[in-house]
């Protein structure tokens, strides 16, 4: 009879071997985002759907199937937050979830993501919603199955919400986000009332993008990315990516004719990336070393972005540096200024330009168009228009073309659906973690103003990320925080930085 130290070894072995697959699916992801010729796409999608049934068998092969079922009733298992206990509980939910679905389901969706991006690019370019159809269309039907494959009680969505927020219900996601706006839309009817002009003019003029890739590199660098595990390009949509446990990668894109998007694109992935570094190696490939959703992970990138990345202190501490970097655009503009033009508060198009406030608005606007496109109701040929009309309910405003409207976005070219609502999960979340924060470390402004984010990060590291998947974010917001999910501490944050910010005196 094999002892229970022998399985656990075999089980870890396993998930080792599963990792090193996984990490070269993350490299040709990483390189088809950066670099592949346009005629490369298709064997590209060949590749990866090769390596997704390799990664399936692996996940969903009866040996590891064996191990889950001997290890999962032993004493191993006693503790689900220990780190044996939720490397057997997660595995075993992630091989139960995994066998439900044909190996041939899982190269035809990889296959469709690789193309769909590609659809998605050319389509964007020429403004065109049409181009891009088939492909969505495509990968919606497969998320469908997907779905209907892992099944799930009582609304289709559940089932593809699981894979980013596991454990999270649309109901639960609908509640906390109706929520959010209404607490948000008073919030800005005050900007918009106060007379108080909303004028970021000076972001935009003259920065050359060497300066802007120098001065985003040190950024992530004094917040705590570190370069010698990871690294920083350009691609067309921001993102993050693990390569291995010492090799995560950031992207971002620049505009020469304009600061925040690139600067607050890259603090965003430097925030992500962070999380990765932070989750402890010796586990990598295993649910203690792994992250445990995508709304804690959103929520560190949104912290790191805003509540840090947007406050006075943090400018008080960069700006000089800012200023020489770009004598044309900023050598007269002064230190309040530039801050409140940082923290404008106004409607616009692009999610990944909006301000803190009204980001949350395009992230419902999305959750609601996507739920119903995955239960039917809304055509695939509507989508355009029932974009625009939600853009113009929530925000005032309505995109002049597709490029900027339904097809700004990569995320439903890749067929990640359930993934919108995660962006302001992590809004909430990341208002409790820095509320707990300041509640445990003190003055933060005042570490801030003199470049030390060293103990804001190593509390995050402490609480959040070596934790890995051995808590659910809810049990980590009662560990940490002793509350429940809610929207007080966001907009008691941002409440207070209006404060400031239509203070006229």
């Amino acid at each position: 009879m094999e002892d229970l130290e022998s399985l656990w070894n075999r089980l870890v072995a396993h998930e080792r071997q599963t990792s090193l697959l996984t990490s070269i699916v993350s490299i040709l992801s990483w390189d088809e985002r950066t670099g592949l010729p346009p005629r490369g796409a298709e064997w590209r999608a060949e590749q990866l759907a090769y390596l997704a049934g390799q990664v399936h068998q692996r996940r969903t092969s009866t040996e590891l199937g064996d191990l889950l079922e001997r290890l999962r009733e032993s004493e191993l298992a006693a503790d689900p937050h220990s780190d044996r206990g939720a490397t057997i509980a997660r595995l075993k939910h992630d091989y139960d979830k995994e066998r439900k679905l044909p190996q041939r389901l899982v190269e035809e969706l990889s296959r469709a993501e690789v193309l769909g991006q590609q659809a998605w690019v050319e389509a964007r370019a020429a403004r065109d919603f049409a181009r891009f159809r088939p492909s969505l269309e495509t990968n919606l039907r497969l998320r469908r199955e997907q779905a209907d494959a892992t099944g799930y009680e009582s609304n289709r969505y559940d089932a593809l919400l699981d894979s980013y927020e596991p454990g999270e219900t649309t109901e639960n996601v609908r509640r906390a986000l109706s929520d959010l706006r209404a607490a948000l839309l008073p919030l800005l009817a005050r900007v918009r009332d106060s007379g108080v002009p909303q004028d970021d003019s000076i972001l935009h003029g003259d920065f050359p993008v060497d300066a802007q890739r120098r001065i985003g590199r040190r950024a992530a660098e004094a917040i705590g990315f570190d370069f010698e595990r990871g690294r920083l390009d350009e691609t067309d949509h921001p993102f993050c990516t693990e390569a291995g446990p010492h090799d995560h990668r950031i992207l971002t894109r620049y505009d020469a004719g304009g600061f925040a998007q690139a600067f607050y694109g890259t603090l965003h992935e430097a925030g992500h990336g962070i999380y990765e570094q932070g989750l402890r190696s010796a586990f990598y490939g295993l649910p203690p070393g792994a992250f445990v959703s995508l709304g804690l992970h959103e929520s560190q990138s949104r912290l790191w972005e805003n509540l840090v990345g947007r406050s006075r202190s943090f400018w008080e501490f960069l700006y000089g540096e800012v200023r020489q970097a770009f004598p044309a655009a900023l050598g007269a503009i002064g230190l309040d200024s530039f801050w409140r033009a940082v923290n404008v508060v106004r409607p616009s198009l692009i999610r990944v330009e909006a301000d803190e406030l009204t980001y949350n608005l395009h992230i419902i606007a999305r959750f609601e168009l996507e739920e119903a496109l995955v239960r039917g109701d809304l055509p695939v040929d509507e989508l355009p228009a029932a974009w625009n009309a939600k853009y113009a309910e929530y925000l005032g405003i309505v995109p002049p073309h597709d490029g900027v409207g339904v097809l700004q976005d990569v995320h439903w070219s890749a067929a990640l659906f359930g993934y919108f609502p995660t962006y302001a999960l992590g809004n909430l979340y990341a208002g409790h973690w820095f509320e707990a924060a300041q509640r445990d470390l003190g003055d933060l402004d005042a570490m801030f103003r003199v470049g030390d984010f060293v103990p804001l990060r190593r509390w995050l590291n402490e609480h959040l990320h070596r934790h890995g998947r051995c808590y659910l974010p809810p049990e980590l917001l009662q560990r940490v925080c002793g509350q429940s999910l809610s929207s007080r501490p966001l907009i008691a944050y941002l409440n207070a930085k209006l404060d400031r910010l239509l203070d006229r005196s």
